[in-house]
């Protein structure tokens, strides 16, 4: 009876562990989601990794778990973005918004910890998670642009087309950071333990680290001058971007190629030296 007594209190410790932490996660993510990089005129932004929390909840306690710590923080972004629905044109469509946009969006994070198990390397396994996660949620809002927000903030022509490139402006960006975030947080921490604990990185994982981190920035800072290339004086015009001069290219594409070759460079220096020197 004490045998079975234990098992029952420690069960209900690990439930009571599970909960308080999914609970600071969510709440972690909902700050970094106030953190924007990149804010898009008409939804959407690039933040500072703010589905990686969720998606190390997801890693930790499992596929199911993780769908409803996404469902909760789906239900925090709906509420941030309510004024949206000020838009929808018919009950049907504040729905299709509601479920596309929010619900489903934010929800598949927890699917981010699918390869736990099935990928050996736990980095490499949260990444691809995270990776797969940020598709399904890109494939969301690309629907949802291209049929609910047709006519209103993207056009009925070509709806299917101005949405692919809208929502990848800022899923492309936040999809890098938080696969390299996911990446570098399962090796430098200990997911699947009952407590996260701080490990040291192997030399590989720091070589990536250093090689991540110009060619991140390189990207991201492409993307904002992109961004800042397409604002137009009556708000949002995407074509801009393909009737752009030379002038106004070189310096994206330079920020670009600079960040990719430091990288490069950096990855070279590193892999030079032998595993025993600092």
């Amino acid at each position: 009876m004490v045998k079975g007594g234990f098992f029952v209190v420690k069960s209900e410790k690990n439930k009571s562990l599970r909960l308080t932490e999914s609970a600071v996660m969510v709440s972690l993510a909902f700050a970094l989601s106030m953190l924007q990089i990149i804010p898009m005129p008409f939804g959407g932004s690039v933040t500072a990794m703010s589905m990686l929390p969720v998606a190390v909840a997801a890693y930790r306690y499992g596929t199911p778990w993780g769908l409803l710590t996404g469902f909760a923080f789906s239900l925090l972004q709906l509420i941030m973005g309510m004024k949206n629905l000020t838009y929808a044109t018919s009950a049907a469509a504040a729905i299709a918004i509601i479920l596309l946009d929010y619900v489903m969006a934010y929800t598949v994070i927890g699917l981010s910890g699918v390869f736990k198990g099935k990928i050996k390397d736990r980095g490499n396994a949260l990444a691809t998670g995270v990776f797969t996660a940020c598709l399904l949620r890109y494939i969301c809002h690309v629907i949802s642009g291209c049929t609910v927000w047709a006519g209103v903030s993207i056009p009925t022509s070509g709806g299917l087309i101005f949405s692919l490139a809208y929502n990848s402006a800022y899923m492309i960006p936040e999809t890098l950071i938080t696969t390299v975030g996911a990446y570098f947080a399962g090796k430098a921490f200990t997911l699947t333990e009952e407590q996260i604990k701080r490990v040291p990185m192997e030399r590989g994982a720091l070589i990536n680290l250093y090689t991540a981190i110009p060619a991140s920035v390189g990207t991201v800072f492409a993307f904002v001058m992109i961004f800042a290339m397409i604002q137009t004086e009556d708000g949002f015009d995407i074509t801009a971007a393909a009737s752009a001069g030379v002038v106004e290219w070189v310096p994206v594409i330079t920020v670009f190629a600079v960040g990719i070759l430091a990288a490069a460079v950096i990855r070279f220096a590193l892999k030079r030296k032998t595993p025993n020197q600092p």
